[in-house]
């Protein structure tokens, strides 16, 4: 049995622990607008870093803008070793609605809001929230490789991204981090995780959680819950931590409780034979 690695070094210099924290769901319903629990949401992010998180992830469009804020207010001054994660290229005209925006010139006036709001000077990640087809994608890395020439930004990621999208963005720029949706029972981008693994790219698994029926009361994941005394939620974690060495889950939720319940996963270690039975479900099994 091989236990996983606790921390991550993201484009060379920014170590971090393997299981971060995502900060959309601090927002209201929708992701819109402010929460009916602001001090709730306050002690949300405080408690993450309690907890011993250092990597932190949101997007301008968490809100919009909210999440961003929220953060700072919680948190500013930040502890040294924190690294906040954000994000631009979708708009969000309505609530419900997320529109794929890659102009460079709303790119750039996106990053200096976002700095703005999380008062900060330079933003550690900052991530491609979506590739807008509607923009030649050089012209959406130009610009934020533009704002990583000024200082305004350390390192460069997309999200929801194929291997042939990756391969062209990275003749274009650096890419340290690659931000898919993937979890136990979602797993279209194994071959993106097997590319970032092989090039030493950080993969980070948005909406981590396995759902699904293997996800119900009677299905492996409870199963191997009950063996490990683990949630199925930990479970579904420790497996994405076992994974890859370059796999960064970052679950996000409101509660405290769950937030607690999820920092836990990090300590959980599966069996060989746990994490090839969790493997198959998805016909895919791996040792």
């Amino acid at each position: 049995m091989t236990s996983p690695s606790t921390t991550l070094t993201i484009g060379g210099d920014l170590t971090v622990g393997r299981l971060g924290f995502g900060a959309m769901r601090l927002t209201g319903p929708g992701i819109w607008g402010p929460p009916a629990d602001v001090p709730g949401a306050l002690k949300v992010a405080r408690r993450a870093v309690e907890l011993g998180i250092t990597f932190l992830d949101t997007a301008d469009s968490y809100g919009p803008g909210t999440s961003e804020e929220l953060l700072a207010e919680a948190l500013h001054p930040y502890p040294e070793d924190l690294v906040i994660a954000t994000k631009a290229g979708q708009s969000r005209p309505a609530p419900g609605q997320w529109i794929p925006l890659g102009r460079p010139e709303y790119l750039r006036q996106q990053a200096e809001l976002s700095l703005r709001r999380l008062r900060l000077e330079r933003i550690d990640l900052f991530q491609l929230h979506r590739i807008d087809p509607k923009v030649p994608l050089a012209e959406q890395l130009g610009a934020l490789k533009q704002l990583q020439d000024e200082g305004k930004i350390r390192h460069i990621g997309l999200s929801q991204v194929g291997v042939e999208q990756l391969e062209e963005a990275r003749r274009e720029v650096e890419v340290v981090s690659v931000q898919n949706l993937y979890n136990l029972t979602e797993r279209t981008d194994d071959d993106v995780i097997d590319y970032c693994e092989r090039e030493g790219i950080a993969f980070i698994p948005w909406l981590p959680i396995a759902r699904g029926a293997h996800a119900t009361a009677d299905g492996v994941l409870a199963e191997v819950a009950a063996e490990l005394g683990a949630t199925p939620a930990q479970v579904s974690l420790a497996w994405l931590l076992r994974r890859s060495p370059v796999v960064l889950p970052i679950p996000g939720t409101s509660s405290i409780a769950h937030l607690e319940e999820n920092t836990a996963a990090a300590r959980i270690a599966l069996t060989d034979e746990q994490f090839a039975r969790l493997s198959a479900v998805a016909g895919k099994e791996r040792t």
